[in-house]
């Protein structure tokens, strides 16, 4: 799953960017809210962590203008006002969601979890595939009964393929789903990463790769 972090307060973005990445998510994060409104018309990001007092372009315009343009991202707005009338005001912009600072860690990662399964079509909680499941908000997955150890990339893979049910992903596609834009695009980070996951999921083979096209389940 990828999010993006659009908070103006640098150790609280880098800190709360460090605790998602350690939960399995892409995270890239904007300064400001000009810088947000970049990246989201950039990438398709699952769910958009908005600072509503962003520098420059204010959250609440930048909250108005992603739901104009892209009316699948999901917005979890963030404020140091806690009051009713500022939460009404956050959802009627478009936001779909509102925490107020400060927040537990535990919770913002439960609602962006949340947001993800309204997306289009929506997430279920568990993923299964004959005797494959994976647990989306645990992080666990298991084959026959069997635990599973797998990196956050591995699972962040291992989601994506799941949720396109049986469709081909491209590894630009995965590329651009389960990494930040820190990632080099040439790199060959997918490859590797979906030939560890195949030789942990072991036998009988259940990642098809498709020549020219890239791999599914």
């Amino acid at each position: 799953m990828r999010v993006l972090v659009a908070e103006d307060h640098l150790e609280l973005a880098e800190t709360i960017a460090a605790g998602l990445r350690r939960e399995g998510f892409a995270v890239d994060l904007a300064a400001d809210g000009d810088d947000a409104l970049r990246a989201g018309g950039l990438y398709e990001y699952d769910v958009i962590v908005l600072d509503r007092d962003l520098p420059g372009t204010h959250g609440d315009t930048v909250c108005r203008e992603l739901v104009q343009q892209r009316v699948r991202t999901r917005i979890l707005m963030l404020t140091a006002s806690a009051g009713i009338e500022e939460r009404v005001q956050g959802l009627s912009l478009g936001a779909d969601d509102y925490l107020p600072k400060p927040f537990a860690f535990a919770e913002l990662v439960a609602r962006i979890h949340a947001l993800a399964r309204r997306a289009q079509p929506p997430l279920p909680p568990i993923l299964e595939h004959g005797d494959l499941r994976l647990d989306v908000g645990r992080r666990e997955a298991q084959r026959g009964g069997r635990p599973l150890e797998l990196s956050a990339k591995e699972l962040a893979v291992l989601e994506l393929l799941l949720c396109a049910q049986g469709t081909v992903m491209s590894a630009e596609e995965l590329l651009t789903r389960a990494w930040d834009d820190a990632m080099d695009p040439f790199s060959n980070v997918v490859k590797v990463t979906v030939s560890r996951l195949r030789r942990k999921l072991g036998d009988p083979p259940l990642i098809e790769t498709v020549p020219s096209g890239g791999y599914r389940i």
